[in-house]
């Protein structure tokens, strides 16, 4: 730990020959003591991670405070230290920076999915105070996933998925790309480990063709720019395994295919001789027509700066060039890190602070998103998305999600200006507000003093969360009645669909921790939440239900289940099985599905001529078929499942459920189905001797592979040990 803790110190140092290391060795003596005795999943001590996130920290030249926050990030969340001893050891800053990251363990949560929505709400507001917040959880995430091979398969892809949804964008958005590279190949590495070795050996057998091709590129350029004065650094620069895979997928290529696998870097000393060595590689290789992009003029929200030109080199093979300044290269591996300099009581630039604005944005609409789901989708979103650029009337940029319409322009500019919008302007020509802005267009927002505000419709056209956010505010204060009417409406709607009654499921005493778990105070407030989406109306609806179940003895659940199938096999659903087979070279010819294995669509099936009852339909495998026909039967004809985009045909299904007999079984395994969305026609339950219960179901499918859905979840449910399909 020692050898650890030595390279954390000479990592300072090369930054800093005179820094001053008392904050961080006090730090790490303090985390030294806190976690004394824990051990990692791969048995090193757990004083190991927190070094390694702090000489993560260190690469990117980050302040004495941040790195000793680095150190003892996991104290408050892993040892017995509190927030309040670590102020009062250290400052309220590094408290602070250290609680930023600290998960909410001590919370009760109802899912794994509001857990995790909890846990990024408060790192967002965290970021918002201090952006060195997530700089210290984006080290921390890396370091995770150089270790990740110790931990299970199940939470290898977990946390590897989460990596590439959330942190891997987080690390894009603030410039870090040299952290979201790592991020994305590792990520890469455990969500598809065929792919991605298969894409290692594939990229190793063409290495040396290509290097000495880029060699041979680089000597040129090199040649050249001596010749004209200009001092450059050019090196060869390898195409990330992920970022190789996706252009892959994309374009639906070989990695025959793909030319570009590695790329050249110049770095010069001034923007000057960006663009004069711009026109020194133009001039020695033929560019590619529309590849080439101004970094430089047109810096990309997260302050990368560079030159980017697509080549055509010796012997016809495409390759890419990148131009910058040392600073920007810099800018470029480490982003927000490289503004983000603390001293003394000291604010971060302002222009990195404008450059954060998507930040404050995302913690203004995370404030009235109370639903997890709808959060951490809103999130991945916001977060894993391509940006176009596109100009005001008077010439100001404005960067906004691929995709965005002209209502998500107006809203970007001011909410005043979105809410008075009537019309738009693209180019000069009116569009309709659904039109989806490209690079280059110029926008202008046709407003008017006498609008009635933003339209319903229009969250259904905006597509960013800050439009959306905005329209939903505008409603919020000026449509409050009409809200309530309309969330009062819709809940009502939901609790009809349920096959409840409000008499049944509105109760206060289970309405109560709903509205607590919200911030909401009033039955009003939570009408509105419903209309502008923030909470949904079938949960509310699902958790009344929950509520409603649990409070009936076993007797009154098992009647309500009853009456339940009762009414559904009164509904009047058309059944036709007999139009989903067509016949081979017959038509309009009498067709039934054998009662003896009951086919459904997406099961091989065969078909047999009866006497009088035209063609009987089974599963290939059905003992029927197989015991009592024979090869070459006259009587076996070909058919096959009829295929419809308009028409769909529900089948009957049966299943077998075998399983230890106890309270409650019966109830869990139809919210199973229920929660599903697979209608139940019949049960039959008994319970034998030996307390084995022994269940029978019918349920109306439309394909094999939703019904083997169900089997799967079913299977899940504890003392269920067999299931089978009826034959």
């Amino acid at each position: 730990m020692i050898d650890e803790y030595k390279h954390l110190q000479e990592l300072i140092r090369q930054h800093d020959p005179n820094a001053d290391l008392s904050l961080v060795e006090k730090a790490y003596r303090l985390s030294k003591v806190a976690h004394e005795g824990q051990t990692r999943v791969s048995g090193d001590p757990y004083i190991v991670h927190p070094v390694a996130v702090a000489c993560i920290l260190a690469e990117m030249d980050m302040d004495a405070a941040t790195i000793a926050a680095g150190i003892l990030h996991d104290t408050i969340e892993d040892t017995f230290y509190e927030y309040a001893q670590l102020k009062e050891t250290f400052s309220e800053e590094i408290a602070d920076l250290v609680d930023g990251v600290t998960k909410l363990t001590k919370i009760p949560y109802t899912s794994k999915q509001e857990e995790q929505a909890e846990n990024f709400r408060k790192m967002f507001l965290a970021m918002a105070k201090d952006i060195r917040v997530i700089i210290i959880k984006l080290a921390d995430r890396l370091h995770n996933m150089r270790t990740l091979k110790f931990k299970p398969k199940e939470k290898q892809v977990e946390t590897a998925r989460e990596t590439q949804e959330i942190y891997a964008p987080l690390a894009h958005r603030l410039g870090m790309h040299r952290i979201k590279w790592e991020l994305e190949d590792l990520s890469f590495r455990y969500l598809d480990d065929k792919s991605y070795y298969d894409l290692v050996e594939k990229i190793a057998k063409k290495r040396r063709e290509r290097e000495e091709y880029i060699q041979r590129i680089i000597e040129e350029v090199h040649d050249k720019a001596v010749e004209m004065g200009i001092e450059a650094q050019i090196e060869g620069r390898a195409k990330h395994l992920y970022s190789i895979h996706q252009k892959m997928e994309k374009q639906q290529k070989s990695i025959e295919q793909i030319y570009d696998l590695f790329a050249i870097r110049l770095i010069v000393s001034s923007v000057k001789d960006c663009y004069a060595i711009l026109g020194l590689v133009h001039e020695l290789y033929k560019p590619m027509p529309g590849r080439f992009k101004d970094y430089i003029s047109m810096p990309k929200p997260n302050m990368y700066q560079s030159l980017h030109s697509t080549l055509i080199g010796p012997e016809g093979i495409p390759f890419e060039v990148q131009i910058r300044t040392a600073e920007m290269h810099h800018i470029a591996e480490v982003g927000i890190a490289a503004h983000w300099q603390y001293k003394q009581g000291g604010k971060g630039d302002q222009d990195v602070a404008e450059k954060l604005n998507w930040l404050r944005q995302l913690v203004d609409w995370q404030k009235d998103t109370h639903d997890a789901d709808q959060f951490m989708e809103n999130l991945k979103i916001d977060l894993f998305t391509d940006e176009v650029f596109v100009f005001t009337p008077k010439g100001d940029v404005k960067n906004l999600k691929a995709g965005s319409t002209p209502i998500d322009f107006a809203y970007s500019i001011h909410s005043a200006i979105g809410n008075r919008m009537i019309g738009a302007k693209v180019n000069g020509r009116i569009v309709n507000l659904d039109f989806e802005l490209k690079n280059g267009d110029i926008v202008e927002v046709i407003t008017s003093s006498s609008s009635n505000g933003p339209s319903r419709d229009w969250l259904k056209i905006a597509k960013t969360s800050q439009a959306k956010n905005k329209i939903n505010q505008w409603y919020k204060k000026e449509k409050r009645d009409e809200n309530v009417e309309h969330g009062h409406d819709l809940f009502d709607k939901e609790i009809k669909k349920s096959g409840y009654t409000a008499q049944q499921l509105v109760k206060a005493e289970w309405l109560e921790p709903i509205m607590r778990k919200f911030s909401i105070h009033t039955m009003d407030d939570l009408y509105a939440g419903m209309a502008l989406g923030a909470l949904s109306a079938a949960k509310v609806v699902s958790k009344l239900k929950e509520e409603y179940r649990h409070s009936l003895t076993p007797e009154e659940q098992t009647h309500l289940l009853l009456e339940h199938i009762e009414k559904e096999s009164k509904k009047k659903k058309k059944i036709v099985p007999e139009s989903g087979v067509v016949v081979k070279g017959i038509d309009n010819c009498l067709v039934r599905l054998s009662r003896c294995c009951n086919p459904v669509p997406g099961d091989d099936i065969v078909g047999y001529i009866t006497r009088g009852r035209g063609v009987s339909v089974h599963r290939a495998d059905c003992s029927n078929v197989k015991n009592n026909l024979i090869d070459g039967d006259a009587r076996l004809i070909d058919v096959s499942w009829y295929k419809s985009t308009t028409h769909t045909v529900a089948y009957l299904a049966e299943i077998t459920i075998k399983s230890h007999d106890r309270s409650g079984l019966l109830i869990e395994i139809t919210n199973v189905i229920g929660e599903s969305r697979i209608p139940l026609r019949a049960i039959n339950a008994r319970t034998g001797k030996d307390l084995v219960a022994i269940m029978h179901l019918t349920l109306e499918i439309t394909h094999a592979e939703q019904l083997d859905r169900i089997i799967n979840r079913i299977s899940s449910i504890r003392d269920v040990y067999e299931i089978s399909r009826n034959r």
